[in-house]
């Protein structure tokens, strides 16, 4: 069986070519702790060149930091000399499939695949482990017993004796949680494509700090939003105090926060009953005098302003019975979309009235909401109903509903593009099958890369019973049952297979 030899980039390397083109005057050379010379940034050079832009570390600044950060943020630089070894007795159309599995650690993962899929990933979302206190299954070495967090923290000196009254411990596992994400979405963000979006879920453990990291990563200015799922079809009657209801979807963008699609929305055609006389488009109109009590005039003052009508008659947005309103636009937006052709003048018994044409073709489409029903995107119930179904047991507790997926892929993805598809959390492989159900749908050619830990099922569980060894071992059968029910059901002529690849830590070339 022969490997696949991926030895990954240098983070480091990479942001030091980039500050070389900019100020190359400050790149110099050094003996590396191995006696070999490579490059080095002289900083203060550098710190000349950004003078008075520099954050000094003993000034306080606002900004999330924990004890094992700055290990974190170098994990995600290091290069990993890993390999991916391919499996094709577990894959699926091995020639001719565009679609890829994986299996192993998706830090080590997200580094070798950045060597093929570097700024062309249109789409990722992840469910990962929400932080319940206990250790993670992605046991990366910057997770320490609580002494070690507890010194780190300067809760205890370096005897172990305390330096506050009660030192808390629980904090560990915050910083465990961060410092596991951390590099995984910094590396995340490299694959993303410009015109990339992610979807996270999460739940209230982390959603605060989640969105802290996120908004360093990805950059405060592409937050998208937070999206709110109601994730049960009934509330929890045996609850102590309030009742999970919900989950967090938290959703950037790479650059540009036109990357959001817009929805369908079905609108009443009976509504649009006028006619253009030049294009024949049907149109409804809507008056521009905004009423109510959040339109007095000393509430928007920008928009009341006289208006003129084709007479040349000035109009006020003030009703016949001397109601003051305001304008729904500005003057600027007034004068373009008179421009556009958008605006119809009226003129009625009690004087001209002026409108906004909507047309319907326009109309068929709207803005996400950050609020998505189950009666939508379905429940967790409801999908492990449609998994047991699918593979003939309950072998997870609260997947996500592959309903869920295919509304995120609608917002980020088109059904024409070959857009890559990634989850690093895939667990039972509901991304695959979304992707490729809306394939068979829309026509779409999206393909996906699915990666997880071959983490042991519990010997007790379903799962074990029905012969299944590991998490991958029903994520991968999983897509192999769902593409076969598509293809029955729908007929589509779509991508249904995969290639397994599986993390190998051995170097060579050939075995």
């Amino acid at each position: 069986m022969k490997k696949m030899r991926m030895k990954t980039m240098d983070g480091n390397r990479a942001k030091i070519d980039l500050i070389a083109e900019l100020f190359p005057h400050v790149i110099t050379e050094q003996r590396d702790d191995r006696g070999n010379v490579r490059r080095a940034i002289d900083f203060g050079l550098l710190r000349l060149e950004l003078d008075g832009w520099i954050a000094e570390e003993d000034r306080e600044r606002y900004q999330l930091t924990w004890p094992g950060k700055k290990r974190a943020i170098a994990l995600a630089n290091t290069p990993t000399d890993r390999t991916l070894r391919p499996v094709r007795e577990e894959s699926v159309d091995w020639d001719t499939t565009r679609n890829v599995y994986i299996e192993g650690d998706n830090l080590e993962v997200l580094k070798l695949i950045q060597e093929s899929y570097l700024n062309r990933v249109k789409f990722i979302y992840i469910d990962p482990p929400y932080n319940t206190g206990n250790d993670y299954i992605y046991r990366d070495d910057f997770v320490r017993p609580v002494r070690d967090y507890l010194r780190a923290s300067g809760q205890v000196d370096e005897e172990g004796q305390r330096l506050v009254p009660n030192p808390l411990s629980h904090g560990r596992f915050h910083s465990d949680w961060l410092s596991m994400m951390y590099p995984r979405l910094k590396i995340a963000r490299n694959l993303l494509s410009d015109d990339g979006v992610i979807f996270i879920s999460i739940d209230d453990r982390e959603a605060a700090n989640l969105r802290k990291i996120c908004d360093e990563i990805f950059g405060a200015d592409n937050f998208a939003a937070t999206i709110i799922w109601e994730k049960v079809y009934s509330p929890r009657m045996d609850a102590i105090g309030f009742s999970t209801s919900h989950d967090y979807i938290l959703c950037y963008v790479k650059r540009d926060l036109s990357s959001i699609r817009r929805e369908e929305f079905a609108q009443d055609a009976r509504q649009f009953g006028h006619v253009d006389e030049r294009t024949g488009r049907r149109y409804r109109r809507r008056s521009l005098r905004k009423e109510g009590s959040h339109s007095l005039r000393s509430d928007a003052p920008n928009s009341f302003f006289p208006l003129e009508a084709p007479d040349g008659t000035l109009v006020y947005p003030i009703k016949p019975d001397g109601t003051e309103g305001c304008w729904r636009w500005s003057r600027e937006t007034y004068e373009e979309n008179l421009r556009k052709g958008l605006v119809e003048w009226v003129q009625t018994e009690s004087g001209w009235q002026v409108y906004a044409r909507q047309f319907l073709e326009e109309m068929a489409t709207k803005p996400p909401e950050t609020i998505w029903r189950h009666s939508e995107v379905n429940h967790t119930h409801g999908a492990a109903e449609e998994l047991k179904a699918l593979l003939g047991g309950r072998l997870f507790d609260s997947p996500k509903p592959k309903e869920l997926i295919m509304k995120m892929l609608k917002l980020a993805t088109e059904p024409d593009r070959e857009h890559i598809v990634l989850d690093f959390f895939s667990g039972s492989a509901t991304t695959a099958h979304a992707v490729l159900q809306l394939n068979a749908e829309d026509g779409g050619n999206r393909r996906f890369i699915m990666v997880q830990l071959p983490e042991p099922v519990d010997e007790r569980s379903e799962a074990h019973k029905a012969g299944y060894r590991t998490i991958s071992d029903i994520g991968k059968e999983r897509i192999r049952r769902s593409a076969r029910k598509i293809r029955e059901e729908t007929g589509a002529d779509i991508d249904c297979g995969f290639r397994v690849f599986r993390l190998d830590s051995s170097n060579l070339k050939d075995a």
